[in-house]
């Protein structure tokens, strides 16, 4: 007959049930009365839904209205609509604060592990059975005696207590969580603290009873003897005892017996079981040696007495030590916590090596759940161990009295409230905290975005959600204005559909190296508009997409765009930053001084409203070590801008010809040409184009249609940035001397290179004008 009983099922009901449906009674605090959207069929009574395609709403004739979110409203939401709350914008307050409610928030964690589950259930005296069953195992073994045969479903009782052992402690872990959820979701809002707190009571209570079965299986003697291991000195090693001459000289065994000693410390210092839990470390010690080689089996008994006089050694440290729980500790779980643990559930008790969880199911006093604080009341040696600083929790002295006192005068942090997000007019705007920062982490899946963020300090600007949190940490007092995702449909909408078309397959506009100069597609890829048909292109999932476009819209405001690295690895999307940057060098030929060499030699245009066009690099330093690449470059580690890369502009390549770029990449990428600058990098190009036709000193030169180049010209002298009309941009002079010098050569009078005594400037801040008008012609594509 069964030790246990009954077999316990394996499904926690408190993992699947189903979703508590949202009532009149849960107070809406300061959301009550905010506007909400629903659909319902006609009549004054009709039930409301707050989507459209409810499978509930079951007529062709909708009505949708705007109510106010109250008691009545709630009352008469459908069953279904009802389990998820309103339809509102999941970065909002009012979203937050639904998101936190339904589905596996608040409403679902106050129902769970708040008292024994009927499909798992076992008694005090089931529990009480399986512990002393493993207890009285343990000590058999540590004692030498050999195991029982398998006689009167022997191995069975054992394979139920240790299942039993399992069940206990991952109930107890569950419950634990549940219950730092709930207090968490409650502390961001606090108008739920009351009408929460019998449903808290209960499950503490719960929690309690739990850790009280849970501490039946460990062993508080093996607590404090572990404890005492961690404190032992490494101690001499017996390299001349003739059992371990298998493993080789003496250099050998001496390393082999010093690893042995790691591992069994390692083991004995982080479990609360009984030595023979760390029996089987010996055959660490003879890995690699076949099982029929002679020696082998004395080095098992040569290290099966080492570890037991290791164990002996720890015993006797323990046993010189009050095991008596005398000392008061305050314990603070690791923030890491946060994170999934390993089984896919969150665990607020993740991180934790078994002998910390073996002193905390044990020592527990008290417990602060949301706030991640335990009160614990522990042997003195215990208490050294968890005060040492290789403790995996954060502990110092005090007692429960120093714990409830710090608690209380902390507070609950700052709540989430209308008016923080985007619930009121911006001129109703409060400013953000971290708690409210916070918050939106943990209840809403588009935290990590760009947001338009306006304080006295900095005007508006554009900012990662990390970015924002530093500074508040600073003292920085700002408001948040929107997010990606708040960005009007109004303007994005129309954006998308017309001006970002889904590129068919293959189909990469090219920037033209190797096209004619003349085309009109000419450096197309280096525009704004070829940066959202990339977002298109390199974003996989549909659903996707407009997000991309819209964290696209709003980084393309930003001054420098290194200030978007958070040091979070993936915080924008590889298609943003495909968006954001070209890849591949600029051809800044045209904008180069002449060279006796006519494949390579230049122009000398000015650069004009190319000369700050930025460019980003790892790294731009020659002298140090490594090549120059792309921030999209694939040698990179990190694909996309870090904030350490280097920010030069255009300007800064043609002052030097000492780069160190990667052949691959370039070395480089360059943001995105505005229409203005690619508009002027196009007509550079054309009129470079024009210098080479013209050129009297080509070998093999084509003849050309002087009427056709002699419109050309006008039309290129009429090139205005933006379109405006004698604005004496940057370079002005330079580009119309080199147009009449051309218009001159083309209509066959004067048609030579400009004399040297036209090399003065075009005025303050022009360029500075090269001499010699160049003779340029087709060259091969070549590195700026």
């Amino acid at each position: 007959m069964s030790l246990l009983g009954p077999k316990l099922a394996r499904r926690e009901k408190g993992a699947f049930v189903r979703d508590r449906m949202l009532t009149s009674d849960v107070p809406l605090g300061p959301f009550e009365g905010t506007k909400i959207t629903v659909y319902s069929a006609k009549g004054k009574n009709a039930r409301l839904h707050v989507r459209r395609e409810c499978a509930q709403l079951r007529t062709s004739n909708v009505t949708t209205t705007e109510v106010p979110l109250n008691a009545d409203a709630v009352d008469r939401f459908c069953s279904g609509c009802a389990d998820w709350g309103p339809r509102v914008r999941p970065s909002s307050g009012l979203g937050l604060f639904m998101d936190a409610l339904t589905g596996t928030g608040l409403l679902h964690q106050l129902q769970a592990y708040a008292e024994p589950d009927e499909d798992v259930y076992w008694t005090q005296d089931e529990v009480r059975a399986a512990a002393e069953l493993l207890h009285s195992e343990r000590g058999a073994m540590d004692e030498g005696e050999d195991e029982e045969e398998d006689d009167d479903g022997h191995w069975e009782a054992r394979r139920e207590a240790q299942d039993l052992q399992d069940q206990v402690l991952a109930r107890w872990r569950h419950a634990a969580q549940s219950l730092h959820r709930a207090q968490v979701i409650i502390a961001h809002f606090p108008w739920l603290t009351d009408w929460a707190k019998p449903k808290v009571v209960a499950k503490a209570s719960y929690l309690e009873t739990l850790r009280a079965h849970a501490a039946l299986f460990v062993e508080p003697a093996g607590l404090v003897v572990s404890a005492a291991a961690a404190t032992l000195v490494t101690p001499p090693v017996p390299t001349d005892d003739p059992d371990f001459v298998v493993l080789g000289n003496s250099s050998q065994i001496f390393t082999a017996l010093s690893s042995l000693w790691r591992r069994w410390q390692y083991s004995a210092e982080r479990s609360w079981e009984g030595p023979e839990s760390r029996a089987i470390i010996r055959y660490d010690l003879v890995h690699g040696i076949r099982p029929n080689k002679k020696g082998r089996a004395e080095a098992l008994e040569g290290a099966a007495r080492l570890i037991q006089s290791w164990e002996d050694e720890a015993c006797a440290a323990a046993a010189t030590t009050d095991s008596t729980p005398t000392v008061w500790v305050t314990a603070r779980l690791p923030e890491g916590a946060e994170e999934p643990s390993p089984g896919g559930t969150p665990d607020v008790l993740d991180g934790l090596d078994r002998w910390t969880l073996g002193v905390v199911v044990t020592w527990t006093a008290t417990a602060d759940w949301g706030r991640r604080t335990l009160t614990l009341r522990v042997p003195a040696l215990v208490a050294d161990r968890l005060l040492a600083p290789s403790s995996s929790l954060t502990c110092e002295p005090g007692g429960s009295e120093a714990v409830a006192t710090e608690a209380g005068s902390q507070g609950h942090p700052d709540f989430v409230r209308p008016g923080v997000f985007d619930d009121t007019p911006v001129f109703d705007r409060q400013p953000a905290t971290l708690g409210h920062l916070r918050a939106l982490r943990r209840f809403s899946y588009a935290a990590d975005q760009l947001y338009i963020v306006f304080s006295t300090s900095g005007g508006a600007e554009v900012l990662p959600l990390e970015a924002i949190e530093r500074r508040l940490a600073q003292g920085w007092l700002g408001v948040i204005v929107a997010s990606a995702s708040d960005l009007p449909d109004s303007v994005i909408t129309p954006w998308i559909k017309e001006d970002v078309p889904a590129p068919e397959a293959g189909d990469a506009p090219s920037s033209g190296h190797g096209h004619v100069r003349q085309d009109g597609h000419f450096g197309a890829d280096l525009g704004l508009a070829a940066g959202a048909r990339d977002v298109v292109r390199r974003t996989y999932r549909e659903h996707d997409k407009e997000h991309n476009l819209r964290l696209l819209a709003m980084a393309r405001g930003v001054s420098d765009l290194r200030t978007l690295d958070t040091g979070r690895s993936g915080m924008l999307p590889l298609a943003v930053w495909e968006g954001l940057l070209a890849s591949g060098p600029l051809d800044l030929l045209p904008f180069r001084p002449p060279s006796a060499d006519r494949w390579r030699g230049g122009s000398s245009l000015p650069l004009g409203v190319l000369g700050q066009a930025q460019i980003y690099a790892t790294n731009s330093d020659p002298k140090f070590e490594g090549r120059g690449h792309s921030p999209l470059c694939r040698h990179t580690r990190d694909r996309g801008l870090a904030a350490g890369d280097d920010l030069l502009t255009v300007a800064d390549l043609l002052a030097r010809d000492d780069w160190d770029w990667c052949s691959k990449c370039g070395g480089y990428a360059v943001r995105r040409l505005t229409d203005t600058q690619l508009s002027y990098y196009r007509a550079a190009h054309r009129l470079h184009d024009i210098a080479g036709q013209l050129d009297d000193e080509r070998t093999h030169r084509v003849p050309v249609d002087p009427d056709a180049l002699i419109k050309q010209l006008e039309e290129l002298a009429g090139w205005e940035p933006g379109g405006h009309v004698d604005c004496g941009w940057d370079g002005s002079w330079r580009w119309h001397e080199v147009i009449r010098n051309l218009r001159r050569r083309a209509n066959g009078s004067g048609a030579t290179p400009l004399p040297e005594s036209l090399g003065v400037k075009g005025g303050a801040g022009s360029d500075p004008v090269v001499p010699t008008l160049p003779s340029a012609g087709r060259r091969p594509f070549s590195h700026p």
